[in-house]
């Protein structure tokens, strides 16, 4: 069965929302909204568009002097039985969307949808770019597959990640590293545990300097970044009735995007200097980004964002997909609706008046002056 979405330049963006909401989209099962994304943007003639896997980039070419990337994953974590979505209504926020993807965050790819397909003529040229399997492993992530297929599909002076920010705009982001702190012992039967050596007791130091750490908060552009030092996992054991000879604490370290991925593990493992015997070995690694909001066309989106929602700038503390475009010289911020705090719960929602105030909000700026500051771009 053909999935197609509704008319994308006729439907009020708050309707289209439901809809995509309502297409399964869970990672690496994308192909469904994929398609039917490809298949909508390519009725509208001032767009070019593109796809590689279960990507779909729309494009405009129009000869401006700057370009503008507005960027969503249509993926999302597992269904929870909360598809289909459903609606209530608040006296304070009125319609409330409810369901898996609300928040994140198809809200964010409902309003670039509709800007796609009702904006041909925008003040700078845009690229629109709807990704796959951004909730799982690096490795898969379609906006980093296209930025090492075709960086050209991505070439642009500014990016917005349409993450929820509860219709705030969030600066560059944390980077994260995990790493695995592990000990090793002696096995021996647990009757005699004198002939050997407990591996996980030789945790118990790892554990305390966790525990007593006072993670920083460090500045950075004039956002304050929290950063945050936990173990996120203990594995350990053979059998009941034997001493360990082997144990390992995961640790996760969220960074300020000031400290490179280096500078990150040099400072974990200072964390851990005074403790003997530990393996410390850094499994997964995702850089930071820089809120970059000195960029004249981002400090241009800032004012325009502010003047039309009231949107405050604060620091984005999880890890986004900008420092993907950070890491290709683009600046970028994060600014969707739907409360982050929200994300991948089984009572996932989202106020419909978020999404139609970022979508206002982006719309105005696109047909305005302001967002045309900014250096050319190919």
């Amino acid at each position: 069965m053909t999935t197609t979405l509704p008319n994308l330049a006729t439907t009020p963006v708050d309707v289209l929302f439901r809809a995509i909401c309502d297409i399964p989209s869970v990672s690496g099962d994308e192909a469904a909204i994929a398609d039917a994304i490809q298949t909508s943007l390519a009725t509208y003639p001032h767009l070019e568009v593109l796809r590689d896997g279960d990507t779909v980039v729309a494009r405009t070419h129009l000869g401006r002097s700057s370009r503008v990337v507005i960027a969503g994953h249509i993926d999302t974590v597992p269904i929870q039985r909360n598809l289909p979505t459903w609606i209530t209504h608040d006296a304070a926020e009125g319609e409330i969307v409810w369901g898996r993807g609300t928040v994140d965050m198809k809200g964010g790819v409902a309003v670039a949808l509709q800007l796609a397909a009702t904006l041909a003529e925008p003040i700078v040229d845009v690229t629109y770019v709807f990704y796959d399997n951004e909730e799982v492993e690096a490795s898969k992530n379609g906006l980093g597959r296209v930025a090492a297929n075709h960086p050209d599909w991505l070439a642009a002076d500014f990016a917005i990640l349409g993450e929820p920010t509860a219709a705030h705009i969030e600066g560059g982001c944390n980077g994260t590293m995990r790493l695995d702190v592990a000990t090793k012992g002696l096995t021996a039967h647990s009757a005699r545990a004198w002939r050997g050596h407990n591996a996980i007791h030789d945790l118990a130091p790892v554990l305390a300097a966790l525990a007593a750490h006072e993670s920083e908060t460090l500045v950075v552009d004039g956002l304050a970044y929290r950063e945050g030092l936990n173990a996120v996992g203990i594995h350990g054991g053979i059998a009941g009735n034997m001493i360990p000879d082997a144990a390992t604490v995961s640790v996760n370290y969220r960074f300020a995007p000031s400290r490179s991925g280096a500078d990150a593990e040099a400072y974990v493992r200072e964390v851990f200097s005074g403790i003997e015997g530990l393996t410390i070995t850094v499994t997964d690694l995702a850089e930071g980004a820089r809120p970059g909001l000195d960029h004249p066309v981002a400090a241009a989106f800032v004012t325009a964002a502010s003047a039309a929602t009231g949107a405050q700038v604060n620091p984005k503390y999880g890890w986004t997909d900008v420092a993907r475009f950070s890491a290709l010289g683009i600046p970028a911020v994060n600014f969707g609706p739907g409360d982050p705090n929200l994300a991948h719960a089984d009572d996932e929602r989202c106020p419909s008046s978020q999404v139609i105030a970022v979508h206002a909000a982006l719309h105005a700026w696109l047909s305005s002056d302001t967002a045309a500051t900014g250096k050319a771009s190919s």
